[in-house]
């Protein structure tokens, strides 16, 4: 039966192919965006033996020129020989499937380890490895290649993942695609590497819940090893952006833009979502990347009140069976 309402393909600079931004940070701005983010920080070696210390402030961290720039020092922090900077989305924002990309710009050197990643957000509850992490770009050392990983609990610690050849001083787009089945690695739109994780395949779970983001440049570590005298300082990693979409499904007879149905669109008070089977989880964003709605569908037909939302447009992020759809409304 054909439903009420059909999505329409909103053309619009959110909109990524055939993805639909949700979230992103593009670091146009002279500080770091509070809304979005928090500085995490500590000298307590981040469970890999690792020598900075994350501060809190500017110290290690600026902006300039549309670009977040995160500075490794050699300088004494307490115990620690250096200092460094990490920010996470933990608590402000996280993501289930979808694509996730960064343009960065690594610095080289002994000791040296950028790394732009994510950890599941079960992490306080049932620690690491199990609540998984996705490492979508490491660089170590002076190597002229980058690694994409996953890291997961099955039985004990598992592991793995690909390399891709490049310069890494350059500015590169590093992204994952993710989705109920496969966890895609790619550089400049080059796909590396793949891992299966249809049905929880080796016991990959974890990468069927959400994740939070992460950016830090560590100094010193078990992988990397330790600055020595020709390491240069202070080390500077650039990130360009960060970005996260979901899918974006164009208006059609297809199967899969029968998942579920919207109406109206303006709204003022309700949506009324549609679906064929009960039982779907729906989350609103703002333009800018905040959720400000998450919920758990149990009927044909639901009614979701965004009268307290202020006008304007948003996005709205629909999942069943493993898959999502994303599709923008305006409340007027």
């Amino acid at each position: 039966m054909k439903k009420l309402f059909a999505f329409l393909l909103f053309i619009s600079n959110t909109v990524h192919g055939q993805w639909a931004l949700i979230w992103s940070d593009e670091f146009d701005g002279n500080q770091l965006d509070g809304s979005k983010w928090i500085q995490e920080t500590g000298g307590n070696g981040w469970g890999n033996n690792e020598s900075q210390y994350y501060t809190s402030g500017t110290n290690n961290m600026s902006f300039s020129q549309g670009q977040l720039i995160i500075t490794a020092k050699k300088e004494q922090f307490g115990f620690n020989a250096y200092t460094s900077a990490k920010i996470s989305t933990k608590g402000k924002f996280s993501t289930r499937y979808g694509k996730i990309e960064s343009r960065i710009s690594c610095p080289q050197g002994k000791g040296l380890w950028p790394a732009c990643w994510m950890l599941g957000t079960s992490i306080d509850q049932v620690s690491w490895p199990a609540c998984g992490e996705i490492d979508i770009m490491e660089h170590i050392n002076t190597e002229m290649k980058i690694h994409g990983t996953a890291h997961w609990d099955n039985m004990g610690h598992q592991y793995w993942g690909g390399i891709i050849a490049n310069d890494p001083a350059d500015f590169h787009d590093y992204s994952i695609v993710w989705d109920s089945t496969k966890i895609r690695w790619y550089m400049d739109g080059t796909l590396y590497y793949q891992l299966n994780i249809a049905n929880n395949a080796n016991g990959t779970e974890e990468f069927q819940k959400n994740f939070y983001l992460i950016l830090n440049l560590a100094v010193g570590g078990n992988w990397p090893g330790y600055p020595d005298q020709t390491t240069v300082f202070p080390a500077e990693m650039k990130i360009d952006y960060i970005r996260v979409y979901q899918p974006q499904v164009v208006a059609s007879t297809d199967d899969v833009n029968e998942l579920i149905s919207l109406y109206p669109n303006p709204a003022k008070d309700e949506l009324r979502l549609i679906t064929d089977e009960p039982l779907f989880v729906y989350t609103i964003y703002s333009l800018d990347g905040k959720r400000v709605v998450s919920h758990s569908g149990l009927n044909p037909i639901e009614f979701v009140s965004i009268k307290d939302l202020p006008l304007g447009s948003y996005f709205i992020s629909l999942e069943k069976d493993g898959q999502i759809v994303t599709h923008r409304f305006e409340k007027n």
